[in-house]
């Protein structure tokens, strides 16, 4: 397997490192990135081979993962339609940009599919939502699968809008969960616990408690309420939240986080 990455940031490097792990020769690995400082670390953590500009050593690759910002994907798209002689697949890692977008921008390329991960994937943990335009076949889908299951679990989504929704929720989830830990933190604070008291009690609740949903299998609703006392510390507490309107507030921020996500697909998908 041979896969060039344009854009040497965090995200490629996890992937990078997730591939080398499972047993891809670092030899068959090649990132592209304007940045000096970028592609010396590539290089010397991985011990792959760097390049500076969109050109022709991108032929003969398997996959090109597109692993830049939104706001550069056009220009950077327009530079690699000439380069995609060998029909490799191309896998977008863009917030917002629609994979329609992408393949006009390609030349009316039709091996796309667009992915949504998260960051949590720098530790191989993540979770990546994914969908293929129709001129994908299934070899095609199982390479993508291969590289974004690198870095954690991946979830296929037939109707691309959905990928819209995976940004809402999985792709931008991570600060929602960095936010409510600021929050306990905080009221350590308040309660007379130190930083790192407060820290380490917040962090692995967090920890402890998203491990026991997920093994566990049943739904949140049942594992909340067995937490719950009736007249109990936990049931004061959700009391309150719920005067406060808290969970309708989480919900109401992620639709107002899907409902951006489709206007930079219609802003950047315009330029």
């Amino acid at each position: 397997m041979k896969i060039a990455f344009i854009g040497g940031g965090n995200m490629a490097a996890a992937l990078i490192g997730g591939l080398v792990k499972r047993g891809i020769a670092a030899n068959g690995l090649y990132a592209v990135d304007v940045n000096d400082d970028v592609r010396r670390r590539a290089e010397a953590q991985f011990g792959i081979r760097t390049g500076a500009a969109v050109d022709a050593a991108l032929a003969g690759y398997d996959a090109i993962v597109l692993a830049v910002k939104p706001q550069v994907l056009k220009d950077v798209a327009q530079a690699l339609a000439p380069h995609l002689t060998s029909r490799p697949l191309v896998i977008s890692i863009a917030a917002g940009i629609r994979g329609a977008d992408l393949s006009r921008w390609l030349g009316d390329y039709p091996r796309v599919v667009r992915t949504m991960p998260n960051t949590p994937a720098l530790i191989g943990m993540g979770v990546t939502g994914l969908a293929a335009l129709a001129g994908v076949d299934a070899a095609g889908r199982d390479l993508a699968a291969q590289v974004l299951g690198a870095v954690g679990q991946i979830v296929w989504f037939d109707d691309e809008a959905q990928l819209d929704a995976v940004t809402a929720i999985s792709g931008s989830g991570p600060a929602y969960v960095f936010y409510f830990i600021e929050a306990l933190q905080e009221a350590a604070r308040r309660l007379g616990m130190n930083d790192a008291q407060g820290r380490a009690l917040a962090v692995a609740t967090f920890t402890g408690a998203a491990q026991l949903a997920a093994q566990s299998g049943e739904p949140a609703s049942v594992l909340r309420e067995r937490v719950t006392s009736k007249g109990g510390t936990t049931a004061a507490a959700l009391a309150s939240f719920d005067a406060q309107g808290v969970k309708e507030a989480i919900v109401r921020g992620a639709l107002a986080a899907q409902a951006r996500a489709r206007e930079m697909g219609d802003e950047l998908g315009n330029a």
